[in-house]
């Protein structure tokens, strides 16, 4: 869902429009927090998991991780290069810039997600029970600073089903302090 919206807010931003930029920039730097900190959540505790069991898969999707990287410090650059522009021309050829180094950065997270969720998932499935799983998983969201993760949480809850929000907050219910469900 954040990926969605976020390449809609930024396909839709008039550039020259200071107000709007500053919108779609602010977004885009969210993006890229909470993608950076994903990624690296991946590289400690679930790759080096596979790791053990199938180096090579590991090996194959963090380096996937350092395109992932290499695609986002780009959208930083171009961002950065934004704030310094000083004409209205500039401020639109960046603009387009952005844009397109985002649609490259959403269709490469889209496509790596897909290959975690069938090749990462199936590794997982076949070295670990699911206590070990939801043990992986609560080092994940432990590690979670409570900023990002209400932003993670309020994009899940945006791109879930009715079914699939109401197993979350069950699992939430189940698993975390009161205070924490509320």
């Amino acid at each position: 869902a954040l990926l969605y919206e976020t390449a809609l807010q930024i396909q839709q931003t008039d550039f020259a429009n200071t107000e709007e930029a500053e919108q779609s920039l602010a977004q885009l730097e969210i993006v890229l927090q909470l993608f950076d900190k994903h990624a690296h959540s991946e590289d400690t505790l679930v790759f080096s998991a596979i790791e053990q069991y199938e180096p090579s898969v590991a090996d194959i999707f963090e380096k996937e991780h350092e395109k992932d990287h290499a695609l986002g410090e780009r959208l930083k650059e171009f961002s950065a290069a934004f704030s310094n522009a000083g004409t209205e021309d500039g401020k639109i050829i960046l603009g387009k810039k952005i844009n397109q180094a985002f649609i490259d950065f959403m269709v490469f997270n889209l496509e790596h997600m897909a290959k975690e969720e069938d090749i990462i998932n199936t590794a997982l499935w076949r070295y670990y029970t699911d206590a070990e799983l939801q043990g992986i998983t609560q080092k994940i969201v432990a590690a979670i600073p409570p900023s990002l993760m209400a932003l993670y949480s309020q994009w899940m809850m945006r791109g879930l089903s009715n079914n699939e929000i109401t197993g979350w907050l069950k699992q939430v219910k189940n698993t975390a302090p009161d205070f924490v469900f509320q």
